[in-house]
């Protein structure tokens, strides 16, 4: 590149500016390093816009489908719910048709023992008869050898008369006793057979009690079964539950309670007051187990749409003992399960927080509130608005840090959370 002059030329003067090679090169090499760069930057640029959208767009889908998972949910749970509500229902019904079937097997058993006693005072009657009618032969075989004796002994017409007169009688009598043997023949006949109808009857109601039984036996092994598998899944004793329960309700009677007799000599009837009182157990422990439900955190603490933003473990380098919802300030906030407020106030790192006592030794907390509407010594009911979402305390955002704790120990929220989902 030889040296090159820059003329400048004004209306007094003219100038120049002499550019030598390295000059030159410098301008050139300059020049190029920029447009370079400017491409790289905005190539840099666009490359950030298009991945940050695409971020975006995928967020917006996972909060769509996760929205549309929990309205499922929801769903699923209302028809859950309205289930067991049928069930229980038909439980009812079903079990009045127990009632009144045992009613009837009772009446159609005292009504066939007076038929068998009718029967024996019939049976007893005409031996009686018979016993009767044989002696009155044995008398008319004397009376006879009499007649026979007297006709060879006297010729007279009225010692005859007399004897005639006798027989009379005595054939007349034959006959009386004759008609009541044959009229206490039939009434024991109509006895056996109506015996023989009830017999067919009782038989009948019978089967139709087992078939009832059968699916009350059913509906209680359907409904106690996933109740038994969420308290199991929470990591609850629900032997100890139940014992807890009962204690706390230890009222007698009603119509759960078990079935005290059954006649004596009758198998049958012992045999279906025995699968009576197995379901009425059932079902007396599915009573404890909708008690022991409402009682414990199941539900969630949020009902509008949500995100999950950190869950139970260990996160940098600390343990986090609960989980995290975040939604916008001032989503409501609700209890989880019935309770007794313990502490509603300033919490420090935890900001306006909520301690919530339930039974069976299990509390749960709600941290980083806006605002809090309930007072410490409250009860609270599940489903009850206890604040409203915030970013109090050392927080980096908007969210609910929600915790259970079980004996003073954290647990892993979801594991209730999960549980009540798999039935309510």
């Amino acid at each position: 590149m030889p040296e090159k002059r820059l003329f400048l030329r004004t209306d007094n003067e003219t100038r120049f500016v002499r550019l030598s090679p390295i000059s030159q090169i410098l301008t050139i090499l300059g020049s190029i390093g920029f447009i370079g760069w400017a491409i790289v930057a905005t190539a840099i640029v666009l490359l950030d816009t298009i991945g940050s959208g695409n971020f975006r767009d995928q967020a917006r889908r996972d909060q769509a489908i996760y929205e549309e998972r929990l309205n499922s949910l929801a769903s699923e749970r209302d028809n859950r719910a309205q289930e067991a509500l049928a069930a229980h229902q038909r439980f009812n019904t079903a079990l009045a048709q127990v009632s009144s079937m045992q009613s009837q097997l009772l009446t159609s058993e005292d009504h066939s023992r007076e038929l068998q006693r009718g029967i024996d005072v019939m049976q007893s009657g005409l031996r009686h008869a018979i016993n009767e009618r044989q002696i009155l032969r044995e008398e008319l075989a004397g009376i006879k050898l009499q007649i026979d004796l007297t006709n060879e002994m006297t010729t007279d017409g009225y010692a005859a008369q007399a004897v005639a007169k006798t027989m009379d009688y005595v054939h007349d009598t034959l006959e009386d006793v004759a008609q009541e043997r044959d009229y206490a023949n039939k009434r024991a006949l109509q006895a056996y057979e109506k015996m023989s109808s009830l017999e067919l009857e009782i038989q009948f109601l019978e089967e139709k009690a087992d078939q009832i039984f059968r699916q009350l036996e059913d509906a209680m092994t359907i409904s106690v079964k996933p109740l038994d598998k969420m308290f199991r899944n929470a990591g609850l004793n629900t032997n100890r539950l139940l014992e807890q329960i009962k204690r706390g309700y230890s009222g007698q009677g009603g119509a759960l309670a078990p079935i005290p007799y059954a006649p004596k000599g009758m198998e049958t009837i012992d045999l279906t007051v025995n699968r009576a009182n197995n379901i009425l157990g059932q079902l007396d422990k599915l009573n404890i187990y909708r008690i022991a439900a409402e009682k414990a955190p199941f539900a969630m603490p949020l009902k509008g749409s949500f995100r999950f933003t950190s869950g139970y473990g260990p996160r940098w380098g600390q343990m986090h003992r609960g989980t995290d919802f975040a939604a916008k300030s001032g989503t409501p906030i609700y209890a989880t399960g019935d309770g007794v407020v313990s502490r509603a106030e300033w919490g420090g790192g935890y900001g306006r927080v909520v301690y919530i006592k339930h039974a069976f030794g299990i509390e749960t907390r709600y941290a980083h509130m806006a605002k809090i509407r309930v007072k410490k010594g409250q009860r609270v009911s599940r489903g009850q608005r206890i604040g409203d979402m915030g970013n109090s305390g050392k927080s980096t955002g908007t969210h609910l840090h929600y915790e259970v704790r079980v004996n003073g120990k954290d647990v892993n929220p979801m594991i209730y959370i999960k549980a009540g989902r798999d039935v309510f």
